[in-house]
Parts: structure tokens; C-alpha cells; sequence
């Protein structure tokens, strides 16, 4: 099969303008080779294609691929993890991962939690702040969680995100708001274990690949799984496979949130325990990093026993069923 990989490059961003931290979500070159690299060795023709302002003209020329690998994060708006695939299914083009409607909800945190809510699903109590007044609505009790409601890769999110008074919530508010323009979602700050959840699949098929449990070690950014945790995790974070009860607790409830969002191929599920043990899910990404040693994906993989090469098979394999296709012999 022709495969085309849609992505947005950090450099490229990063050569427009943008700073380290607002291009953090996006691909490093050696990510985009790697995963270039993975498919090819499933027997397919990969061709780069790169961002959605790359995309939208060879579409325009007439350029068509039997599926499209689809990582690209989108740059502006409260939907942009929808871009690329709204413009796929306008041109019938398949694609791995998630549709526009779910990459829209999943980006949308406090959206996400209504519709989990909904579901029956636990996930901690929140309050929406888009003014600075909406914090005379707050009926939760401290400690507090604040970060921007549609970033990923723990944008936003640093030692000062747990609140524990008035005063610093309604300055980590005012400053989220003006940095990153957008909403910021304040929740009740679980303090427990935190894991992430990998899954592979669709539907009844989807399963899980590990249950990692993230461990903040010495030096690390208390507490908090913050986006300089995240970045220097070599040195600041160990990870390790959940097992036992708490991870079949886990996989349960992952596979819950993911069936009942609708999310497809692969993707995670992020969980946290309340002060009593009591997991609740925290995030659903249905656009994994998928640097070889760098994002949470793969690395449970690896200590799961699953290769890169074996990982990407499984997520190719998903869409091909999906969309009616099949591995070359």
C-alpha cells in the first residue's frame, strides 16, 4: 500500500516563530523517521507529507494515498487535533486514528469529562474558568489542579499547578489565560498513583498494552507530572509496569473511556488515584507520541515485551481492518 504520514515538524514551527513551548506537541524529525521507517518495514510505500499547509495543495494537485498516517497535531484552534482528518473524510482518504469528532472532544478537557461523566465514568469534579470572575462559581475544596483546557504533553502544566490557596489559584489562572488564550480547567487534585494506560484497537478489539506507572524520582517537580517532568524524564522520572489488581482496576476503566469516547487504532488513557486508592481518569490522547524511546506508548511497549516495530504493526493492523484493507504479503 501507498501510505502518506501527515505531521507537524517542531523545527518548522519553531522556524516560523513559535517558542520550544508552544511547539512542544509537535514531532521531532528523528520521531517522523522512526515511524517512517516502522511502517516501510511492514511492506508498504511510505511518503512524507508533513503539516496540514502541506497536505491542503497536493490534495488540490490531485495527490491520493491508500491510507494516511496521521499524527499531525494542527496548530491554531480549540479543534486543531481535527484538521487533518475532517480534510481526509472530505477527499475519502483513510487514515489511522481517531475521526474529527473525537480528536475534537479529547482536546477539550472539560468536554471530555462531561461526556465521561455521562458514561458513568469517574473523573475528579471541575469548574471551567474562561473569565477570571467564573472563579466566584468554585465550590471545590482545596487542594486544586489548574491547566489549559486544550494542550497537550503537559503544556501549561508546572510546579505551580497544584493549588492550595484563593490567592495562587486566581494568579495561575490569570496568568494561564493570558499565555495561552484559551480556557483553563481547575479540578480536584488527585494525589494518589498515576498511570498511563496504552491501548491498541477499536471498538470490542481494542486492548490494552501496559499500565505504566509514572514515578517521580529526586529532583523532579513534586507531585506533579509536569512538562519539564516529561521532557527530562530520562533523569527525572522512572517508569514502571503496574501489575496485580490496581492494574486490572486500571486496564477496566481505560478500556471503558476508550470504547465509550469512540477513539480508534491506539492511543492512551490517563488515570490518577484519589486520596482513598480510588482511580479516575484524567485524559484521553488519541494522538500518542510515538517517539521510539522518548513517548509513553512505546515505552510501555518496550517493557511490556512489544517492540516499536511490533507496536506500530498492531496500530497499522486496527485501521486496516477498519477501513476494509490489508497487509501486503
Amino acid at each position: 500500500m501507498r501510505i502518506g504520514l501527515t505531521y507537524d515538524l517542531k523545527l518548522d514551527w519553531m522556524a516560523r516563530g513559535l517558542s520550544a513551548e508552544e511547539a512542544a506537541e509537535f514531532d521531532s524529525q528523528e520521531t517522523v523517521d522512526a515511524l517512517a521507517a516502522a511502517i516501510a518495514e511492514h511492506g508498504h510505500e511510505v511518503e512524507p507529507i508533513g503539516n496540514l499547509h502541506a497536505l491542503l495543495p497536493r490534495l488540490v494537485a490531485g495527490a491520493r494515498w491508500d491510507l494516511v498516517w496521521n499524527i499531525a497535531e494542527g496548530y491554531r484552534g480549540i479543534g486543531r487535533e481535527a484538521q487533518v482528518p475532517c480534510v481526509l473524510d472530505a477527499h475519502e482518504i483513510p487514515y489511522t486514528f481517531s475521526d474529527p469528532l473525537v480528536c475534537a472532544l479529547t482536546l477539550h478537557k472539560a468536554v471530555t469529562k462531561r461526556v465521561l461523566r455521562d458514561l458513568g465514568l469517574p473523573t475528579p469534579e471541575f469548574l471551567l474558568v474562561e473569565t477570571i470572575d467564573d472563579l466566584a462559581k468554585l465550590r471545590l475544596e482545596y487542594p486544586l489542579f489548574a491547566k489549559p483546557v486544550a494542550e497537550g504533553t503537559s503544556k501549561g502544566v508546572d510546579r505551580t499547578s497544584k493549588i492550595t490557596s484563593p490567592a495562587q489559584l486566581r494568579a495561575t489562572c490569570e496568568r494561564l489565560l493570558a499565555l495561552f488564550r484559551q480556557p483553563v480547567l481547575v479540578e480536584r487534585f488527585l494525589p494518589g498513583r498515576e498511570v498511563t494506560v496504552g491501548i491498541v484497537g477499536t471498538g470490542d478489539a481494542a486492548r490494552v498494552v501496559a499500565v505504566l506507572e509514572v514515578i517521580l524520582l529526586a529532583g523532579a517537580d513534586a507531585e506533579v507530572y509536569t512538562q519539564r517532568n516529561k521532557e527530562e524524564c530520562e533523569q527525572l522520572v522512572r517508569y514502571q509496569l503496574a501489575t496485580g489488581a490496581f492494574a486490572d482496576e486500571a486496564e477496566a476503566l481505560a478500556l471503558a473511556a476508550w470504547r465509550g469516547i469512540g477513539a480508534r487504532d491506539g492511543g492512551r488513557v490517563d488515570l490518577r488515584c484519589d486520596p482513598s486508592g480510588r482511580l479516575s481518569v484524567i485524559e484521553i490522547n488519541p494522538l500518542p507520541g510515538l517517539h521510539p524511546t522518548h513517548s509513553d506508548l512505546p515505552i510501555m511497549a518496550t517493557l511490556a515485551g512489544v517492540g516499536y516495530h511490533e507496536l506500530i504493526g498492531a496500530i497499522l493492523d486496527s485501521a486496516l481492518r477498519r477501513v476494509g484493507g490489508s497487509r501486503p504479503s
